[in-house]
């Protein structure tokens, strides 16, 4: 059912990032359209059908949207009434006698208007021979109605991220709970499987965000901002007669930060004497402590709140995380070895024999323990997810991926994600296209990274490198990624065995003088690392614009048709 409230909106080059005006700009229009026609659309036979099949969750959602807007927060917990979520209140506040119901209706109405319009969509592309690719997200927000209406589904109490890789040296924290998968294996994962066959209605392919984190995920404690201290889950701590049976005799010392002189200053340079004035005080033997009241990450961002103290702040941070073990989150008794930590300050301490030991215990169990029980792990999950739809499941394998993922994703027939800069053979500066698997996506860059033109310009050396080695250009390299190059590089995906390639805009208009950006800095898309970095890109040019640029199109037509894409 096409919307019959319409207004044209010029095009203009100068967007902002105000999404919070944005979208109350568009809550405010919708409920203008609303007005004029909500009442009519849900009275359809479609929009009766589309409750029926949506029923498990549509009346909770509007539910929880109109009581996050009247209370001015998603965080429920804050919330006066309704802070945990109750069948029964449910049915009363979506109830037609209800003095919410027309706002609960106002819910209704856009679900409805995004699942009719979403499906004209599908269907035309499908009729053009275009196929739709969605995306699974790993995570949902701890303040979303998934979190308020099922709670036990959630570990509520700790923090997913990512353990560090070439995206952040401290790790990603993402903020949103992890998954209680004990407690969804008891329906067969209904949560999940539902999500799945909800998606099936829209997209023919899909992306599953993260898939180690069906393995198992980087779980980080309340109190830390950054991943460092955290701990995959599930996983086997160790107990403490198997650290010392590495050679490394256990001592509780190891769990707390070691912080000394040198380390200080090696970490907060002139403002060392700041931090001891404030957040640290001396022990007897010469080493600080942090006060109680900063001996957290989160106690110490919410002590340096200003933009200038960071410098300050992360100093401060790199102090707590300067441990050797953190403690299980379920078993304060058993231990996990602190990721990074052999670049670090404590185990630089350690005499010669611990840390041969340590390394012993690290190597262990980041890459040898778990690769079995993980398998199983994966393997409990995954089967029946991607086989309960006609959807094509494609993996986004990236970061620290243990030996046990390839031969999962092969028995599954799930396609990898390969990307040239970012090798998954140890040692390899680039990948070799030419040998990426036929279950495989190719691809340039991501949303989470750099686009070609940026990475080109960040470090110097390693594009030496690439301009030599792999694109077999004799010579110095140009400062900035020109057409030229960015063309190249784009035939190489193309022409990769790989069943499919996917190419950015911002990729693809590198190739065009007229239609690249400006600053190739400013075609990134997200920066994981940074959870407040807003979706900031915005296309430089019209659709209509893009639509004229007839030598841009026919090389691309080209490119695509020569290599049968």
């Amino acid at each position: 059912m096409p919307c019959r409230f319409t207004r044209c909106i010029p095009y203009t080059s100068t967007w902002t990032n105000d999404y919070e005006a944005a979208l109350q700009l568009k809550l405010d229009y919708l409920r203008e359209v609303y007005k004029a026609h909500g009442q009519e659309a849900l009275a359809t036979a479609d929009f009766r059908q589309f409750f029926v099949n949506q029923v498990h969750w549509l009346p909770a959602y509007a539910m929880f949207s109109v009581l996050r807007d009247k209370y001015k927060t998603a965080h429920f917990a804050d919330w006066p009434e309704h802070a945990k979520f109750s069948y029964d209140d449910l049915m009363a506040f979506c109830a037609p006698k209800s003095s919410e119901y027309d706002n609960v209706c106002f819910w209704y109405y856009v679900q409805f208007m995004l699942h009719t319009q979403l499906t004209q969509a599908a269907k035309y592309a499908r009729e053009q021979g275009v196929i739709l690719k969605g995306d699974i997200p790993i995570g949902i927000s701890p303040d979303s109605v998934e979190a308020w209406t099922e709670p036990q589904l959630f570990h509520l109490n700790v923090q997913a991220g990512a353990p560090p890789d070439d995206f952040s040296t401290t790790g990603q924290n993402w903020g949103f709970p992890t998954y209680n998968w004990d407690e969804m294996a008891k329906d067969n994962y209904r949560w999940w499987v539902r999500r799945f066959t909800h998606m099936a209605n829209y997209f023919d392919a899909y992306r599953i965000d993260h898939i180690l984190g069906f393995f198992r995920i980087w779980q980080i404690p309340m109190h830390s901002v950054e991943g460092l201290l955290g701990q995959f889950s599930p996983a086997m701590p160790f107990e403490d007669h198997e650290i010392t049976a590495f050679g490394l005799p256990f001592k509780k010392e190891f769990l707390t930060p070691l912080i000394t002189e040198d380390y200080l200053n090696e970490k907060l340079g002139n403002l060392a004497n700041k931090a001891k004035s404030k957040f640290l005080e001396k022990q007897k033997n010469g080493t600080y402590r942090l006060r109680k009241e900063y001996d957290t990450q989160r106690k110490v961002e919410t002590a340096l709140p200003d933009e200038k103290d960071l410098p300050l702040k992360k100093g401060l941070f790199a102090l707590i995380s300067n441990v050797l073990f953190v403690p299980d989150n379920t078993n304060p008794s058993k231990y996990h070895p602190r990721i990074a930590a052999l670049n670090d300050g404590y185990f630089k301490s350690l005499s010669a024999e611990e840390q041969a030991a340590f390394k012993r215990i690290y190597e262990y169990y980041f890459f040898t323990r778990h690769n079995d029980f993980w398998a199983k792990e994966a393997l409990k999950k995954l089967p029946g997810l991607t086989q309960a739809t006609r959807m094509l499941a494609c993996a986004e394998d990236l970061g620290m991926i243990p030996d046990c993922v390839k031969p999962v994703m092969q028995k599954l027939q799930l396609l990898s994600l390969e990307i040239q800069r970012m090798p998954k053979q140890l040692g390899a500066a680039f990948d070799d296209i030419k040998k990426y698997p036929y279950l495989s996506v190719a691809t340039p860059s991501t949303h989470d990274m750099s686009v070609l033109r940026a990475w080109w310009q960040e470090d110097p050396a390693r594009t030496q490198k690439f301009y030599n080695n792999v694109l077999g250009k004799k010579g110095t390299a140009p400062k900035e990624a020109d057409t030229e190059i960015c063309t190249k590089i784009l035939r190489m995906h193309l022409a990769s065995p790989s069943m499919l390639t996917l190419i950015g805009l911002q990729d693809l208009t590198g190739m065009d003088e007229t239609l690249r950006g400006k600053d190739p800095q400013e075609e990134r898309i997200n920066v994981p690392a940074n959870p407040k970095h807003y979706w900031r890109y915005r296309m430089p040019m019209t659709l209509e614009t893009l639509l004229k640029s007839d030598e841009f199109n026919a090389k691309l037509q080209e490119m695509i048709d020569k290599n049968h894409r």
